[in-house]
């Protein structure tokens, strides 16, 4: 249940858990930082959708990814250490259940391409990051961005469009 593109390199202790309804899917000249977990379930009672991670991406040492509610990472993304990707989310509107007995939702989490996300950042389910977006290092993404979009805060908010600081720049 997982497919490797060409020239995928693993760094020492990254974990693949590809139990999943789909696949688990590293595309060509994937990096994946040491210690890193990619699991797309984290139960056997309730199977994951899917991890599926585009060409040229490079992810930091710590990463978590989980697939429960389905995963994708576009094309030409850099993504720091100690990303945490949650496309699952528990369910606890009724308090005279555990809320582990209440089941969970799952959107999925998408992230576009060509995005550069910082150190420590979180992204929850439902999110929909538009593509060449920048994600500030210890973000807490609760909420979809537009694309070319400067990203930051907790939660985290735009700050500023990357069409802005290239202008900025020039």
């Amino acid at each position: 249940n997982i497919s490797f593109g060409s020239w995928v390199k693993l760094e020492d202790y990254v974990y693949l858990g590809a139990l999943g309804k789909g696949k688990l899917i590293l595309g060509d000249n994937v990096g994946i930082g040491a210690f890193s977990r990619l699991i797309v379930s984290t139960s056997f009672n309730n199977i994951g959708e899917y991890i599926k991670i585009g060409n040229n991406v490079g992810i930091g040492e710590f990463a978590y990814l989980g697939g429960g509610g389905g995963l994708d990472i576009g094309d030409d993304c850099i993504i720091g250490q100690y990303l945490s990707c949650h496309p699952e989310n528990h369910n606890f509107s009724d308090p005279s259940k555990m809320i582990r007995e209440q089941g969970v939702t799952r959107e999925g989490i998408s992230i576009g391409r060509n995005c550069w996300i910082g150190a420590k950042v979180t992204i929850l389910d439902g999110v929909r990051i538009g593509a060449n977006c920048v994600i500030a290092a210890g973000s807490v993404v609760t909420k979809s961005m537009p694309s070319n979009s400067v990203i930051a805060g907790v939660p985290a908010r735009v700050i500023k469009s990357t069409v802005q600081l290239e202008k900025t720049i020039a």
